[in-house]
């Protein structure tokens, strides 16, 4: 008995092997037309096998890139798209620029020193007054979000001042918005619900 282990290894395994044998078959075909005529109707076989590819941008080109793939690129035909190549498909993407720049409070996160930088060079006035409780206000839910037993409005006015090396203070009377996640400052969430009382 022959294995599917022992045959030799799909291209595109969700294909299976049947559409693997008629790209085979194909590519024997001497006749050129009758060669497309085939590869028009694999490519038909494969809609109907993955339906939901029709949602998918240009998922006809997508087929026709998938054929020449099961055909090691060797089927040779008039295809009605300009197909994906091997070294495409093969290549790495390059390596994307990443911030190592050294973070105050990382709990803050880069967003929030950047602001307060540009914090400190506002001059004094209404909206600096506004945006500085509005900073105070994502500072607080921040260390929330990084550990709640560990937040505490009077840290966040300290770390504002540190942030803005004293040049943005909030006032005494200044009242922080709750957090608006569903729990209070304080209050650990068990993730258990109520019973239903019949």
């Amino acid at each position: 008995m022959l294995y599917n282990t022992q045959r030799e290894k799909l291209l595109l395994p969700e294909y299976g092997r049947m559409i693997q044998q008629m790209v085979d078959i194909c590519m024997e075909i001497a006749d050129r037309k009758q060669r497309q005529r085939c590869a028009e109707s694999i490519v038909a076989v494969m809609q109907t096998m993955k339906p939901e590819v029709r949602q998918m941008p240009d998922y006809v080109h997508k087929l026709w890139d998938q054929l020449a793939i099961l055909s090691n690129y060797q089927l040779d035909i008039d295809y009605p798209f300009e197909v994906v190549k091997p070294e495409d498909i093969e290549s790495k993407p390059k390596p994307m620029k990443y911030p190592m720049q050294r973070i105050r409070y990382r709990h803050y996160g880069h967003f929030t020193e950047e602001f307060m930088r540009k914090l400190k060079e506002m001059p004094e006035s209404p909206e600096r007054d506004e945006l500085t409780s509005m900073m105070a206000n994502y500072m607080k839910r921040s260390l929330y979000n990084y550990n709640r037993d560990a937040m505490d409005e009077r840290k966040v006015r300290m770390d504002l001042e540190n942030y803005s090396d004293g040049t943005a203070c909030l006032p005494e009377d200044f009242r922080f918005s709750s957090v608006s996640n569903g729990h209070l400052p304080g209050h650990v969430a068990t993730g258990k619900k109520k019973k239903k009382r019949n």
